[in-house]
This record gives structure tokens, C-alpha cells and sequence, in this order.
């Protein structure tokens, strides 16, 4: 990699100064041989078929049909629609370096935080971006299909890509530990007696920790405060402050989150127990039939040429599957679910369509 990206890089740009007209190292290199041909013709000396503009076309510079330069020339940017220190901000650091690895030469992934909105800030400006393959973005869903859904949204679903998804988080309800609700049976009875004085922390409107507390509010018959946050870390430092009395979050981040911090997780939204604190019981097991999960996968703008997609496609199917990768992952309780670009597209227009019925029966904004 040349200074000019190296300066680029430090500077936070998200754009190689090489990329600009004339800047780097094919810029420099037309240039001069242009001095060149120009001195040549001011001395009379004939030199033929070299005049700039075939000189430029002989190295990729100039000329109709010239192919561009080899992907990746220049850092790729790596949306990420929450704060930093989420469970989709840790896989797709975590990531990051292997897709690196594996484009090879002096390729650049650089993570980017958009959070708000329920995640449509990030959205829109992965689908917004140019399909050139240096702009991708994490996506999650249920929101990415219900945020469209609900309102008229920045961005809609076919305007984006899938190219691998990630991961399958499902959701939980945690708890400060000096809580006096030690379960879910003592959410739902205080909640009962002194409607809208339990506050519940997401991630969003329409977001898979909003739906499930939608979902767990119906099944007990209560009414509960809705606090959004741009972010699951957000919504935990709130949890932590004693702003909110429960976080609906996703299992990944609230068994990171007790190794370390004051926190009792009141039950995870799965059919089985979760490997990634198999201690805590389903809330199927206490009673409540709420199931619910969040998808995490890469995505790029519709319209990306076939060839970079492939590449891009191809290099983060070798970094998923690299032991360390998959290890780190491990380590940071995110539950690992690989679907290929197909398979990952099929899933989320599934969802959509859930969704959609959902959404004409019982709206969960009003």
C-alpha cells in the first residue's frame, strides 16, 4: 500500500487519495509519461505510437475498453447501523481482519458506526452507497425487513444486496442484579398491577428486542414502557445506570455482558436452551411461548459488477470458516448461523412475508 493510502487510513478516510484523479502511483506514472512525450516532440525526435494518450492507455489509464484496476484498490468501508460495543459492532470488528487476509495484497476493511433510527440510519447508507464493492455493511434483521414495513423508510429491502449472513442471536431479558424481579412471572405480575411502570430498553422501534417485548406484553395482558436505544450497548449502560428496569437484548450480548458486569438474565427466546449460557431457561420453560432472534449478515448495494461480487462473496465464505475466526466468535458468545448469499436472501424475504402478515393483523406501531 502506498503513503497516500497510509495517510488516507490515518486521516479516517474512508477513500485512498490514489483513487483521485492523477494522485498515486499510475497518476505519477502517466504524468511523467507525458513530460516525457512532450520533450520528445519539442526536440523533433519521433517516437512513434507514443503520445500520451497511448501511453495511458497502455497502462489502464485512459481509452475506451480498459479494464480497471485490480479490486481492492482503496480501503473498504464497513457500515455498521448501532453503536460501538454491540453484538453486531463486535462480529463485524471481529471479522474484519480475516476478509482483509483473504482479499490478499494491501486490502483495508474499515469499520464505520451509523447507529440510529433502528438501525436505518446504517441501512440506507449501505443502500445508498455506490455498488462498486467499497461500501458494505452489516444488517440485522427482523428490522431490516420491518423498518419498511412500519413507515416510509430511507431504504427498502431489494435495494440491498445479501451476501453472507453471520449470525443468529436470540433475544432475552436481563435484568439489573439488585432487580427485585428474580423472573419473568415477577415482570409480568408487577406490570399487571402498575401498567406502564416497567421501562424495557431495545434497540429500536421494530427491532427483534422491541417485537419480543411487543410480544411478551400482549402474552401476559400489560402494558410496558418502551425506551429505545441507538444501540444494545446503549440500553445496557442505561440497565447498568438504573434508567430502565430491563433490557430486551439479544443472548449474545447480555452472556458477554454478566462475565463481567451486575446483571441476572431472566430468560433467553428460544425452543432449546442456548449454548451460550445454557444455565438460563427459555421463556417457553417459564411459561411465556415468546420466540425471537436476530439475524447479523454482510450485505453490499444492489448492483455490484459480477466479478467483484464474487470476489468479495468468495473471501468472506474463506474468512467465516477460519478456525480463529470462528473462535474468536466463540469466545464472544456470538452464535454462529453461515448461510450463503442465496440461502441468506431466501431467509430474510421469508421473514418479510411473516412480517407483512404480522403487520396487517396487529401493527406494532400505532
Amino acid at each position: 500500500m502506498d503513503m497516500n493510502v497510509h495517510s488516507a487510513i490515518r486521516d479516517g478516510s474512508t477513500e485512498s487519495a490514489a483513487a483521485a484523479p492523477g494522485i498515486g502511483r499510475f497518476g505519477a506514472f502517466s504524468r511523467g509519461l507525458r513530460r516525457l512525450a512532450a520533450r520528445l516532440t519539442t526536440r523533433g525526435v519521433l517516437v512513434a505510437g507514443l503520445t500520451a494518450s497511448a501511453m495511458a492507455a497502455t497502462v489502464g489509464l485512459g481509452g475506451p475498453g480498459i479494464a480497471r484496476a485490480a479490486y481492492p484498490e482503496k480501503p473498504i468501508s464497513l457500515i455498521v447501523g448501532y453503536a460501538a460495543g454491540g453484538g453486531s459492532d463486535v462480529i463485524a470488528r471481529s471479522l474484519a481482519p480475516f476478509i482483509e487476509q483473504e482479499l490478499g495484497g494491501s486490502a483495508r476493511v474499515m469499520v464505520m458506526n451509523r447507529p440510529g433510527a433502528g438501525g436505518e440510519i446504517g441501512f440506507a447508507a449501505i443502500a445508498d452507497a455506490a455498488p462498486d464493492g467499497y461500501t458494505i455493511g452489516l444488517i440485522n434483521s427482523p428490522n431490516v425487513v420491518t423498518i419498511p414495513i412500519e413507515r416510509h423508510a430511507r431504504f427498502s429491502l431489494d435495494r440491498l444486496d445479501p451476501l453472507y449472513n453471520l449470525v443468529d442471536d436470540p433475544g432475552s431479558f436481563v435484568v439489573h442484579m439488585d432487580s427485585p424481579f428474580q423472573s419473568l412471572a415477577d415482570v409480568a405480575a408487577f406490570a399487571k398491577a402498575n401498567p406502564n411502570n416497567v421501562t424495557v430498553g431495545t434497540t429500536g422501534i421494530g427491532s427483534d428486542d422491541h417485537l419480543a417485548m411487543l410480544m411478551f406484553q400482549r402474552l401476559t395482558q400489560t402494558q410496558l414502557t418502551h425506551v429505545p436505544f441507538p444501540g444494545s450497548a446503549d440500553a445496557h449502560r442505561a440497565l447498568l445506570g438504573r434508567h430502565i428496569q430491563v433490557t430486551s437484548m439479544n443472548i449474545g450480548e447480555s452472556a458477554r455482558a454478566r462475565q463481567g458486569d451486575p446483571i441476572r438474565i431472566l430468560g433467553v427466546m428460544t425452543d432449546r436452551r442456548s449454548e451460550q449460557a445454557p444455565d438460563v431457561p427459555t421463556f417457553k420453560e417459564l411459561g411465556f411461548d415468546v420466540k425471537m432472534s436476530s439475524l447479523r449478515g454482510l450485505a453490499a448495494p444492489a448492483g455490484l459488477p459480477a466479478d467483484i461480487r464474487a470476489k468479495l462473496v468468495d473471501a468472506i465464505d474463506r474468512a467465516v470458516k477460519h478456525p480463529e475466526f470462528q473462535d474468536i466468535a466463540r469466545k464472544a458468545y456470538q452464535p454462529l448461523r453461515l448461510l450463503p448469499p442465496d440461502r441468506y436472501a431466501a431467509e430474510l424475504k421469508a421473514q418479510e412475508a411473516t412480517f407483512r402478515t404480522v403487520w396487517r393483523e396487529t401493527p406494532w406501531l400505532k
